[in-house]
């Protein structure tokens, strides 16, 4: 089983590769307590005034801690990244980056009017989105519950990813947000 694990990855291609191995990393470092998220999220005022400009980049690859989010968020990062990198963008590893960037940036610039602090579910929803797009015609069935073509995938996930978060939000409908010295990144907590 090690062995065909270490066979599958070392065929990734080479952005996939870099790109699922950080998010596992990153992930990884979090839930080891060697790093926190505090030092991970986006946030302009310490990108800008603070020149903490990894931020621009750590954003994308923190999926919350090892839970079912997690592995859902980086089985979809996998297996789109790598079907892009190996079908439409085949033999054009610069294109994909340039992809990635495009991708990456108009996302953090969104991110600064709307305050998003992790950009990784973003990014994925991207991935699947530009998959889905260049794959019209294949037949998708999630869960099993439901069959329908591959450009409603993404809305598909936003409805599956909505419906998760009115479940988590309903059960901490009760609890007080902290006070406002307690409150990380300069953000309107509450």
């Amino acid at each position: 089983m090690a062995h065909e694990f270490q066979q599958e990855y070392l065929e990734m291609p080479i952005i996939t590769k870099a790109y699922t191995t950080a998010c596992v990393l990153t992930t990884t470092a979090v839930q080891l307590d060697i790093i926190s998220p505090f030092q991970l999220y986006f946030n302009p005022d310490l990108i800008f005034k603070h020149y903490q400009v990894w931020r621009l980049f750590t954003t994308f690859l923190f999926f919350g801690t090892f839970g079912f989010n997690f592995l859902f968020n980086i089985i979809f990062t996998y297996r789109y990244c790598r079907m892009l990198e190996e079908g439409s963008f085949r033999g054009r590893p610069a294109d994909f980056f340039y992809m990635f960037l495009f991708g990456g940036t108009l996302m953090i610039i969104i991110a600064m009017f709307v305050n998003l602090l992790f950009l990784g579910q973003a990014f994925t929803i991207m991935l699947v989105y530009v998959w889905s797009w260049r794959n019209p015609y294949v037949r998708m069935n999630f869960f099993g519950l439901l069959n329908f073509q591959a450009p409603y995938l993404p809305w598909v996930l936003l409805a599956f990813s909505l419906r998760y978060l009115f479940e988590s939000s309903s059960a901490d409908s009760n609890q007080q947000p902290p006070p406002p010295e307690e409150r990380p990144g300069g953000f309107q907590w509450g």
